[in-house]
């Protein structure tokens, strides 16, 4: 008789649920230090560093669900399934932030960038700056695609890596 295998998509649903939240928590957090405008080395870092653990996580659980056995294909499909689940989360949370929560957001943002644009491109015109202000906010939705994308790319990433070391394969007798 066989074993029942597991659900990936159980996997990536709870641990790409987790993930989500926690980056919606770690949002919140950042929002209420003021520290949302800006995206600074040490919040990217945090950011793919708590993504790494759950998607770890995530593969580790399933490869002890599945009696200790993992495909690379398993370890790929459930780092990319984990990081599409939290990614929807965390955008839907940056789309209430932008849009609801606080609307004059991207306002915000580019009032700070400005000083650090000038300050690396000297040569740059006022009226230069106001047309790559304006280009940014009706560019603005562009961010929720491009972080979609960019979080798969971090699942897939690190789900062929833990794939390749947690690789235990069914022997065939």
């Amino acid at each position: 008789m066989e074993e029942q295998q597991p659900k990936a998509s159980k996997f990536m649903l709870n641990y790409g649920l987790i993930l989500g939240l926690v980056s919606v928590v770690f949002g919140v957090m950042l929002y209420t230090q003021k520290m949302h405008y800006e995206m600074s080395t040490p919040v990217i870092v945090i950011s793919i560093l708590l993504s790494v653990a759950a998607i770890f996580l995530g593969i580790n659980a399933y490869k002890k669900a599945n009696g200790g056995y993992l495909t690379i294909s398993e370890g790929l499909k459930i780092g990319v399934g984990i990081a599409l689940v939290s990614a929807i989360i965390s955008l839907l949370y940056q789309y209430l932030l932008v849009n609801f929560i606080e609307p004059d957001f991207m306002d915000k943002a580019l009032e700070l960038a400005k000083p650090k644009a000038f300050e690396q491109y000297p040569s740059m015109t006022e009226e230069q700056w106001e047309q790559s202000a304006a280009m940014q906010k009706n560019l603005g939705w562009l961010r929720y695609p491009i972080g979609l994308i960019f979080s798969c790319v971090i699942g897939l990433v690190v789900g062929l890596i833990t794939g390749l070391i947690l690789k235990k394969s069914k022997s065939e007798y």
